[in-house]
């Protein structure tokens, strides 16, 4: 039998709910997707923009899951099972969920934000401390008013470390959700034009960034970039928060955590780094000088958590890239292959000069091409226009050979390009479907960016349903 997450007598008093029908089996999860239900899950029914949680409740424990969550109660919800009545909103209930988790928890914890690499900081915190214990850590980017709570809530109490993912759009976001989870290591990896529409100025991004010090335990640490120029702003905002151990990483020579060398290969990166005064090689398995600066952050938190530095280290030869965010398949075409790297999960200027520089540092084969495909990067505000066309000169450095444009912003970048290295530019991604298609051939390398607004998800997988991918070598 699966043991338990919860007990109906620990989530009676974290939320104060009314207890309707008998829970007969353990709560081994949580959800708040009534289509991704297992067997013992607690079913959260939150409220959505487009449908009501309370809505599925039935399906939910007729599918299995051993408890609803909900703020009503009505007659079919009873006939399938078990439900927990509370009197505020069921996500409320989570967030007290999630508050009980954190309070029962031995973890270590570490909470990460920034307007670049989060989702892969934490999905290489994830590979690195697990070498050192159980790691709990948020699934795919689940770091707002929900997903935050939620990953809590599903935290064992047997994890020895817990990494969480925290996100805004707007500033005051980011303070009610590391009041939840409280962190021993806060960390911001970078400040970059992102959300530019929602603020006036990358300083108000640094500031808004910078609340995730507020909820950092006594004793914590605050681990920020040295090579963003809001490197002393934001060690100022960890002091007024009462964080009195600040480090910091990066390729600065006067970081804590100092890249010495690095070797940048087409798909991991050999790294020598100063460790707070100790020597550690070790081999990324992504690649990209992006990933192996936020690697620094990783180890500097290994060693500020207790973890073993040497086995995460070791670990992080094992990373892999997150869906969207850089994973690389060779894929089959006429009579020889393509490579597609596929970076559609959002976009921002550096983010976008970044999976540049991927692009970049693969080798096409003798024919083969660079092909860079750029979706609208959204939520930039006024400075939109002239941050779409400054991507010429990272794509320039990268020797891209083809772009391909989707988008009326994407528009401002595809004036600034030669007409040789034009491939076509169209509205929205499906409408450039067609002549993205008919336009690859054997050995390139194709590179697909954009904001999710701009949907370019779907690109990569018309490119994979025409393509399959080949076989892995084992």
């Amino acid at each position: 039998m699966a043991e338990a997450l919860w007990t109906i007598e620990e989530l009676l008093a974290a939320t104060g709910g009314k207890l309707h029908g008998t829970v007969t089996k353990p709560l081994t999860a949580v959800t708040i997707d009534s289509r991704a239900v297992g067997q013992g899950d607690i079913f959260v029914s939150i409220k959505g923009d487009k449908h009501d949680g309370h809505d599925f409740v039935a399906n939910a424990l007729k599918a299995g899951a051993g408890l609803g969550l909900v703020s009503r109660v009505t007659p079919d919800m009873l006939a399938e099972g078990p439900v927990l009545e509370v009197a505020d909103d069921p996500l409320r209930g989570l967030e007290q969920m999630g508050i009980a988790a954190r309070a029962r928890s031995e973890a270590q914890i570490v909470a990460i934000t920034g307007s670049v690499g989060k989702t892969s900081t934490k999905e290489m915190m994830r590979t690195a401390l697990s070498a050192s214990g159980e790691t709990h850590a948020s699934a795919a980017s689940f770091n707002n008013h929900w997903g935050v709570p939620l990953t809590l809530a599903r935290m064992p109490r047997s994890a020895a470390f817990g990494i969480f993912e925290v996100g805004m759009n707007h500033s005051g976001e980011i303070t009610p959700l590391v009041a939840m989870v409280r962190p021993h290591v806060g960390i911001i990896t970078t400040i970059a034009a992102s959300h530019l529409g929602n603020f006036n100025s990358l300083d108000e991004i640094a500031d808004a960034k910078a609340e995730i010090f507020s909820g950092i335990v006594p004793g914590g640490s605050a681990v920020i970039s040295r090579d963003t120029p809001y490197f002393e702003r934001l060690s100022a905002a960890a002091w007024a928060c009462g964080v009195r151990s600040v480090v910091s990483f990066g390729k600065h020579p006067a970081a804590d955590v100092r890249m010495e060398r690095v070797a940048l290969l087409p798909d991991c990166c050999c790294i020598t780094a100063d460790v707070m005064g100790e020597t550690v090689s070790y081999k990324l398995g992504l690649p990209g000088e992006h990933m192996a600066v936020n690697s620094l952050a990783v180890l500097a938190t290994a060693k500020l958590t207790g973890a073993d530095l040497a086995r995460a280290a070791l670990a992080l030869a094992h990373a892999a890239p997150a869906k969207g965010r850089g994973v690389r398949e060779r894929l089959s075409i006429a009579d020889g292959e393509l490579l597609l790297i596929d970076e559609s999960y959002n976009a921002n200027p550096a983010s976008v000069a970044a999976a540049l520089g991927l692009l970049g540092a693969a080798q096409p084969p003798r024919g083969g091409r660079r092909i860079a495909v750029l979706g609208d990067m959204l939520e930039l505000g006024e400075q939109s226009p002239a941050l779409h066309a400054g991507l010429l000169e990272p794509m320039d450095a990268a020797k891209v050979d083809v772009l391909y444009a989707v988008g009326p912003l994407m528009a401002n970048l595809w004036a600034c390009v030669a007409p040789h290295r034009r491939g076509a530019h169209a509205e929205t991604s499906e409408g450039l479907r067609d002549a993205l298609l008919k336009g690859l051939r054997p050995g390139d390398v194709v590179m697909i960016k954009g904001s999710l607004g701009s949907r370019m998800g779907p690109l990569v997988e018309k490119i994979r349903a025409a393509h399959p991918p080949l076989a892995k070598e084992t």
